[in-house]
């Protein structure tokens, strides 16, 4: 570069955040109490590095709606020059105002407000105690949310979304009829972000629920006193717009040239991608459906090439008519995001080893040391229980049924680990963790087994977990893809017959030869499975049994370790009682092939001495409330975005865990497990679609799961703030109108142009302490304090129940003489049935008995 600008000598390269904005070409540090706020005329450039240890720094430039060409073209000119500056290890990113990336959406966990006016209205100035504000902020989205400031009018809202109208001393939050809790509470925590560090913790915030503003009769005359009086009915909700799988799964390969003197655009592939089609001396584009556009630049590129990889981008945007919203990233060979690898098939990490399977390694290391693996160390170390996919040691209790007649059939114990592909199991594995009998139920689905069986399986699994209250993590085994646990668990001793059946009395038909494939090194590792009778069946890495009427051969592959040996060995013992023959490899007797009806070709190729792809673990929201499936990822993801309301897919590639919320609704529950499947199968990568899916109910999360968290806290599930709490906190309506506030006061009063002269002061991201770490003990429902409108109710009616207090842990002879001891739920107010059981009456009602009786057993009232 020819000259090095002056902010980029006080880049920090240190995990976090950095954000400057473009203020008359020139690049100026925003103030870290003003992140999370964007003037809608500017641009911003938006710097972050990770807090692991592979340092991974992201430049984002963000471009609002109203920011000139002069300034995006800047911003793209300074992105350039930073990633270079850097040494060209960063990802480059272009993000567009509504239409923000879910990583750039996780810097701001408290969401982003995007503010009128360029940064010159006000920017550098930051005043905590100026109150002469009047702006309508409208809250959108449900993961992460903005708020976009908005005509200080009721033209402005809608049924569907929430709106936050901000006087400066008072904050009101109106809920939309058709908003949900989920999005309530992520506005309140917007207004306590806004209150704390805008206005040093000094503004009052209430809550109106649009649905029942009678309930609220003060706090509607404050802002029909602003807003004027409502005419004509409110508008309809706004959908969000959300790409679908569908979508996001049409991938497409370009090669970039401009060796004729103008941008070429040429189409090489299609999916699933193969990390081979890249080659060092291009650049190519990969179109993920006109979603998002990766740029990846080849080290041997020219630095021609390299520079204007941004602008290439932008430019196959236009050529392809796409939205000028669409997100672009841009990466260097050997720099690529996790999102990007996601995209093909296979990618391999130079110089990354693995020791087929009798090694492991902790983190990403380019040479992965030749250690043992040691289960003892699960119990320490949750990240390993997650890489290596092992609860425990796999010394528990085991219990296994067979389905027949579509019943449940215990198995007998010395036949446990015998599993015929024409039946389907049920294995329920008990273990001790912290002193509490853990749970996991698998089921084992054989290939050849009927589709009455199947379901049936997964009915008689919905039995065994109400009969433990829900707490087992239930697995879905289809044949052949076992997961390590569950190999483990039968401890070298697992047989899997291709069909046939394991029920007393049924004689399997006799098949005379019979050809088992063993594979493992350990006891916790080792499987046999029957593959068919030929020598195509053969491969020089494994160990093979061949059983005839007279002899069971043990053969030997060239590419087989010792200890691959001794458990054919123990493997041999087990399925024969016969005479065994050691037969090597390129050794073997005429009988042995004329048992397999002659010589044929096998794979003889020696096995790949390399790691299984490292791919970064994914969450995400599921959705189907547009009658196509939806899911909306979270990056940067930890445990405060598992939502109590919502079913979370967590994508580890070797396993697809469904983590099911407390207050998750039923459809959505029920439809978990077809969505995982169409996640896989709609995958740009080509996924298996036999991957393992494990179901996770809230509070039972085994380290498995836990283990891809950073700092999973037991506790919190029992201790969260709900959005009816913290509604609750927020005080009495009373208090506002104490506030020393002239509702004619012309600051406050759009007619008078009080909107006009409002003050753009500059707010700030808040890093909120998680409440629970700070709530005391709950108070009595009846006793707590009186919320800024009382909660809403389907039928909006005034909460006139008997007290909870007469109600909670009452036998039938302490209960008021109107009282059915059986439901005793139906005589609390609206206000105490949602405190006390987390849910409308609504949503309490779709949920099945057994779920209810459970929260009314918890908040005492069954």
């Amino acid at each position: 570069m020819e000259e090095i600008p002056e902010a980029f000598k006080t880049i920090r390269r240190t995990p976090g955040l950095q954000i400057w904005t473009v203020n008359k070409m020139q690049m100026v540090p925003v103030p870290e109490q003003a992140y999370g706020n964007f003037f809608e005329g500017d641009c911003y450039i938006v710097l972050y590095t990770t807090l692991n240890s592979t340092g991974q720094m992201d430049i984002h430039y963000w471009i609002g709606n109203t920011s000139s060409q002069d300034e995006q073209g800047a911003a793209a000119i300074y992105v350039t020059q930073m990633d270079e500056f850097l040494g060209g290890k960063p990802i480059q990113h272009r993000e567009v105002q509504g239409c923000e990336s879910p990583k750039f959406q996780s810097y701001f966990k408290s969401g982003m407000v995007y503010k009128k006016g360029g940064v010159e209205s006000g920017f550098r100035h930051v005043d905590t105690n100026v109150y002469n504000i009047l702006r309508l902020l409208h809250i959108k989205g449900m993961k992460n949310i903005t708020a976009t400031e908005v005509n200080v009018s009721w033209n402005s809202f809608n049924k569907g979304d929430i709106f936050l109208l901000d006087m400066g001393k008072v904050i009101i939050q109106w809920n939309g009829p058709e908003s949900n809790r989920r999005e309530k509470l992520k506005a309140v925590l917007l207004a306590n972000d806004i209150r704390d560090r805008e206005r040093g913790g000094r503004a009052q915030i209430a809550v109106v629920e649009g649905g029942c503003e009678g309930d609220s009769p003060e706090l509607m005359k404050i802002m029909e006193t602003v807003l004027g009086k409502r005419e004509g009915p409110l508008k309809e909700a706004i959908p969000d717009d959300r790409p679908d799988l569908y979508q996001t799964s049409n991938i497409r390969l370009y090669q970039v040239s401009d060796a004729s003197g103008s941008l070429v655009v040429q189409e090489v592939a299609t999916q699933p991608l193969t990390q081979d089609l890249l080659h060092s001396s291009d650049c190519y584009i990969v179109d993920q459906g006109g979603v998002s556009i990766s740029v990846w630049k080849g080290k041997d590129a020219s630095p021609e090439e390299r520079r204007s990889a941004l602008s290439r981008a932008v430019g196959f945007i236009k050529a392809k008519n796409y939205p000028s919203s669409t997100h672009v990233e841009v990466m260097c060979e050997g720099g690529e995001s996790a999102m990007f690898k996601q995209l093909f098939k296979t990618w391999k990490e130079k110089g990354q080893t693995r020791g087929l399977g009798s090694t492991y390694s902790v983190g990403k290391t380019a040479k992965v040391d030749q250690i043992k693996f040691d289960v003892m160390q699960l119990h320490a170390c949750p990240e390993l229980a997650a890489q290596e996919r092992m609860v425990d040691d796999a010394s528990g209790e085991v219990q296994v049924w067979r389905i027949e007649n579509l019943e449940l059939q215990e198995v007998p114990q010395n036949t446990h680990g015998q599993f015929y592909g024409g039946d389907c199991y049920l294995v329920l594995y008990t273990y001790m963790k912290s002193n509490k009998q853990q749970y996991i139920l698998y089921m084992w689905l054989g290939r050849h087994a009927t589709q009455d069986e199947i379901t049936a399986c997964a009915y008689q699994a919905v039995n065994v977990d109400n009969k433990y209250n829900g707490a087992p993590v239930q697995v879905r085994v289809t044949m052949g893809k076992e997961p390590r646990h569950f190999l483990a668990i039968f401890k070298g001793k697992l047989i899997i017959y291709e069909g046939g059946t394991g029920r007393a009395g049924v004689v399997n038909p006799d098949p005379g030869v019979r050809l088992f494939q063993v594979r493992g090194e350990q006891e916790w590792n080792t499987k046999a499975t029957e593959v068919p009778a030929r020598a195509s069946s053969l491969n020089s890495n494994d160990v093979f049994l061949l059983k005839t009427e007279q002899m069971c051969y043990l053969w030997y592959g060239k590419g087989c370790s010792g200890d691959e040996r001794e458990m054919g060995k123990a493997m041999a013992d087990l399925l024969s009682k016969q005479d065994k023959q050691t037969v090597m490899e390129s050794q073997e007797p005429a009988e042995f092939w004329v048992a397999l009806g002659g010589k044929a070709p096998y794979a003889s190729n020696k096995r790949l001495q390399q790691e299984k792809p490292l791919h970064q673990p994914r969450l995400f929201e599921c959705s189907n409330q547009t009658g196509r499936f939806l899911m909306t990822e979270i990056d940067e993801f930890t445990q405060e975005d598992l939502d109590e309301d919502d079913v979370m897919l967590l994508d580890t590639w070797d396993e697809i865990f469904l983590w099911i919320g407390r207050s998750a609704n039923d459809y959505e529950t029920n439809e978990a497990h077809t969505s995982a499947v169409e996640y896989l199968n709609t995958h740009p990568a080509g996924r298996d679609p036999g991957t393992p899916i494990i179901t996770v109910k809230q509070g039972f999360e085994p380290p498995t799961f836990t283990g891809w968290f950073n700092a999973w806290d037991p506790h919190k599930w029992s201790n969260g703030y709900s959005y009816e709490e913290m509604k609750n906190k927020l005080g009495a309506v009373a208090s506002i109108s104490n506030i020393t506030i002239s509702l004619n006061n012309t600051d406050l009063n759009q007619k008078n142009g009080g909107f006009a002269q409002m003050n753009n002061i500059s707010g700030g991201q808040v890093s909120f302490p998680p409440f629970y770490k700070s709530k005391a003990a709950n108070p009595s429902p009846s006793n707590s304090p009186g919320p800024a409108v009382a909660p809403s109710s389907p039928t909006c009616k005034k909460a006139t129940g008997i007290p909870a207090e007469l109600l909670i842990n009452k036998g039938p002879g302490e209960l008021p003489n109107e009282v059915d001891p059986g439901k005793k739920e139906e005589y609390l107010s609206d206000a105490d049935f949602e405190l006390l059981l987390g849910s409308s009456r609504t949503d309490f009602n779709r949920l099945p008995k057994w779920r209810q009786n459970h929260l009314k057993k918890e908040a005492g009232l069954f």
